[in-house]
């Protein structure tokens, strides 16, 4: 990939994150006129530092604190 083409790939990642890697390809086969296919963008992004990685799921759930930890809270 031409270096003009990272850096029109680089704008259109940092404008929405959200944006899958298919949708970024057709975006860039329309509008700038390049042809490149989804993987070569994939590969292109992990090149540049972007990593897809979904935050994990945590529960909001707290646990009840133990008696000798409230005892320890009150005793200070």
């Amino acid at each position: 990939m031409p270096e003009r083409g990272q850096c029109m790939l680089k704008s259109t990642v940092c404008r929405s994150r959200q944006l899958s890697v298919e949708s970024i390809a057709k975006d860039l086969q329309t509008s700038r006129g390049l042809q490149i296919s989804s993987i070569t963008v994939r590969r292109a992004l992990h090149g540049m530092g972007f990593h897809g990685r979904a935050a994990a799921s945590k529960s909001y759930i707290m646990l009840p604190l133990d008696s000798t930890a409230v005892e320890t809270c009150f005793l200070k």
